[in-house]
């Protein structure tokens, strides 16, 4: 399966733009890939401006990238602010281009941002298929909590995260990332924004694909916006499973998500 990562600027709250340049991208990258991976909250910025940002699934977001998808043939993964009833949700969204779409809502909420205060977190983990791998989608702070990820008896290859992860802590984004992709033996790929946002925030990248044995194999250049897309092996992910099985000594255990905080 061939994965683009996409590491851009995001024009702060505004959609219309930010889907034209995703079109322009998806212009470029027509035929040469199957999987386009953008950055958390790729079509607003992280805003806890819910009340006006907020849509459906029928919104302005998601129809057009649905038809994003199909004309251009590729799968779309990225998150946006989604309304759900009364209440808002920091939503992993994953489109296909026959129309069939998975949806995680993000688990970790930002208390240091506020996030926890005008979103509600997401109770499940959903594991879905495309391409002959499986997937997990997870969203940003969702990466300091390693249980939330842990692949227990090798049920995903591929885990996603997007994000609007600061440069101040971006050593922690790197090292982390490196750990999931160890821990699980699975392929890990991460996609941050560029620029700075409209409170302030400044964002130098750091999109990167891991291999299961912690290996860059696709990186994108610092403070720069730009695209690189790799071809993932579900061969060499077996094989290497079955050569250093590691997994198969993992501790088990049970998470109880009936208790919230």
């Amino acid at each position: 399966m061939r994965i683009t990562l996409i590491q851009t600027d995001i024009a702060w709250e505004d959609k219309q733009e930010n889907l034209r340049r995703l079109r322009a991208n998806l212009e470029q990258l027509q035929g040469h890939t199957d999987l386009v991976v953008l950055p958390e909250t790729f079509s607003t910025g992280f805003s806890m401006h819910t009340e006006r940002l907020a849509e459906s699934s029928d919104g302005l977001t998601l129809g057009l990238m649905q038809q994003y998808a199909s004309k251009y043939s590729v799968a779309l993964a990225g998150s946006y602010i989604a309304r759900e009833g009364t209440s808002y949700r920091n939503r992993f969204f994953f489109l296909m281009p026959d129309g069939l779409s998975h949806y995680y809502d993000k688990r970790h909420l930002f208390r240091m941002g506020n996030e926890n205060k005008h979103f509600e977190a997401g109770k499940e983990r959903p594991v879905f298929s495309y391409k002959g791998f499986r997937i997990l989608p997870q969203v940003c702070y969702d990466l300091r909590f390693p249980v939330w990820s842990r692949n227990v008896g090798n049920v995903y290859d591929l885990l996603i995260y997007v994000a609007c992860w600061p440069a101040s802590r971006r050593h922690v984004w790197d090292t982390l990332l490196q750990a999931r992709a160890i821990e699980n033996q699975c392929y890990v790929c991460g996609v941050n924004r560029v620029g700075t946002d409209a409170q302030g925030i400044y964002y130098n990248g750091g999109s990167v694909l891991i291999s299961p044995k912690g290996e860059q194999l696709a990186t994108l250049p610092d403070d720069r916006e730009g695209k690189v897309t790799f071809k993932l092996d579900g061969e060499v992910l077996r094989s290497f499973r079955e050569k250093f099985p590691a997994w198969q000594d993992a501790d088990s255990f049970y998470l109880d998500l009936s208790h919230e905080k």
